[in-house]
């Protein structure tokens, strides 16, 4: 007996800004969220994988500027990109990752690749792109992922003198729904498909002015990605050092696997006891083996949206 499909989507965790009451703002990250949704939805219903259909979602998040990973990516203190991103398999704990990567069009198929390949399940910087430019991967030059926002987002964060989350600051613009200046940009996916196995995607472009070489918790299996078809997906967004100390996406399943908690009581205590008492801020989606969804958050608001089955797909910005 088939199981029915579900998927969920996440495009940053952050605070509420005046922006929030342009509602034509707020509308094109709905549309995106829900095309994004849709995609991946009618791949799980044509029988594909959780993994093919999570890789196709962080593939379209990255090539849309309205997020941090891929085009659009910030910028790092030297007005550089790293970006990292991670793939998860649950039926046999597969996984691939790869990290400060600059020249990589989706990271998300280099980190598949590395999934595929089986030989390690971390690569970086130079060794990363070689491995890519062996696979035959699509390549572009650092400007590819540039834009006017993000450029203009790091000579505030200079100017400020400090890192930035993820999606440091238009806010000032009044051009996006939440701050981007208490923003955490990381994107990812999760889904559960017809043959009953679940999988996990992350992709980020890190955070403004970080310090280059910084790695955060998205391609760190267990910190901000992990999947295991005996408990659940999970994909973070957020404070990326705090989730890495929290071992975040992992400690879900953990305490659905050892401790019995279900879905909603394993992110809740991870999100909202877990992660505060170190400082963390953001939050994670969630899907379990019997299809269940949470998608908790910390912050203010979370770009998020989901579908099971033939449902139509639903999105969110705010609580």
């Amino acid at each position: 007996m088939n199981t029915t499909p579900a998927i969920a989507i996440h495009g940053g965790a952050g605070t509420v800004s005046a922006a929030a009451l342009d509602a034509g703002a707020a509308l094109a990250y709905h549309e995106a969220l829900r095309g994004i949704v849709q995609a991946g939805q009618a791949l799980l219903l044509r029988g594909a994988s959780a993994l093919d259909a999570v890789c196709l979602a962080v593939e379209m998040l990255e090539d849309c500027p309205l997020f941090n990973a891929g085009h659009g990516a910030v910028f790092t203190h030297a007005a550089t990109h790293e970006l990292d991103a991670a793939v998860m398999n649950g039926a046999d704990l597969r996984a691939g990752a790869v990290a400060c990567v600059s020249h990589i069009r989706r990271p998300v198929r280099a980190a598949r690749a590395v999934l595929e390949d089986g030989a390690h399940v971390l690569l970086a910087g130079a060794g990363a792109e070689a491995f890519a430019r062996e696979r035959a991967l699509e390549m572009v030059e650092p400007s590819h992922f540039s834009t006017e926002a993000r450029r203009l987002q790091l000579e505030r964060a200079l100017a400020a003198g400090r890192v930035a989350l993820d999606h440091d600051g238009t806010a000032n613009n009044a051009t996006t729904p939440l701050d981007e200046g208490q923003k955490f940009g990381t994107v990812g996916a999760v889904a559960l498909d017809l043959h009953g196995h679940l999988a996990a995607a992350t992709s980020t472009g890190g955070m403004t002015n970080k310090r280059v070489g910084r790695v955060g918790d998205s391609p760190l299996i267990g910190a901000g990605t992990y999947a295991d078809d005996e408990s659940a997906a999970v994909s973070c967004t957020g404070s990326g050092e705090m989730f890495i100390r929290a071992a975040a996406a992992y400690d879900v399943c953990a305490r659905m696997r050892y401790a019995g908690q279900s879905l909603e009581q394993a992110t809740h205590a991870v999100v909202m006891q877990s992660l505060p008492r170190i400082g963390g801020n953001g939050g994670l989606i969630a899907v379990d083996r019997h299809g269940n969804i949470c998608l908790p958050f910390n912050t203010e608001g979370m770009y998020r949206g989901h579908a099971r089955g033939t449902e139509l797909p639903q999105t969110a910005i705010y609580r």
